[in-house]
């Protein structure tokens, strides 16, 4: 494998044309600098907004072959966009991350690495473990998420210590299979990755990544979503 590997990055966006060319720019810039082969994949949700038409933009520059235009009609939610998106990947490997800018492409590299230490099913980022760290979340995010991966770890022990993330590197056969077996729709959808990943045996690598709160737009995680999280969370006990 080596120098043949080549990585997918699957970037789902609702609302995202601020942040679309930063990111894109920064994961091009990141796999320039480090040599590896990749490819974007763009998978929006009809957002209102206009991130396709900033999409459309940056694929001419950067070229069809790079940056990959997948677009659904409405908001069909992450896990059917994993699903869309990996039917289109080219690469062997699939990175998954947010459009917000919360997560920085500079890490892929260190994933990269990492996956190739012990040739790793998949590796997550983590805020809670060496030197991660969450910038940018008011105390009650942080005690929400902390207590979320708290609460999940005491009731499922995944042995990966940041469930709620969503930056991670999977081979691209392992994500087939845990997006086909999870039933979990938006925020617990992540963590139940991880568990199935568990159940599975699958291994897993972590690497310690600074979390940056998003830079335009709205946090996700309302009120709505905490009550959905532990529902989830519940249900994921009772059948794991």
């Amino acid at each position: 494998m080596g120098s043949k590997d080549k990585y997918s990055v699957l970037l789902p966006t609702y609302n995202e044309k601020d942040n679309l060319p930063i990111i894109v720019w920064l994961l091009v810039k990141a796999f320039t600098e480090s040599g590896h082969d990749f490819e974007i994949i763009v998978i929006d949700d009809g957002s209102p907004d206009g991130t396709l038409d900033v999409a459309k933009q940056l694929q001419t520059i950067y070229g069809d072959k790079k940056i990959v235009l997948r677009p659904r009609e409405k908001k069909l939610g992450l896990g059917t966009a994993y699903i869309h998106g990996i039917k289109h990947a080219t690469g062997n490997f699939v990175v998954i991350m947010d459009a917000d800018l919360s997560h920085h492409p500079k890490f892929i590299q260190e994933f990269i690495a990492k996956q190739k230490e012990q040739d790793y099913d998949l590796v997550s980022g983590t805020r809670y473990s060496g030197s991660g760290g969450v910038f940018g979340w008011d105390l009650k995010r942080k005690i929400i998420s902390r207590g979320a991966n708290y609460v999940t770890q005491v009731l499922l022990r995944p042995g990966a210590s940041d469930l709620t993330g969503s930056f991670r590197l999977y081979k691209k056969e392992v994500l087939e299979k845990l997006v086909q077996s999870c039933k979990s729709k938006g925020y617990v959808f992540q963590m139940e990755m991880i568990i199935r990943a568990r159940q599975f045996r699958y291994t897993i690598g972590e690497v310690p990544i600074s979390f940056v709160d998003r830079v335009y737009g709205e946090s996700k995680l309302g009120g709505n979503e905490i009550y959905q999280f532990v529902k989830g969370l519940l249900f994921l006990f009772a059948t794991t």
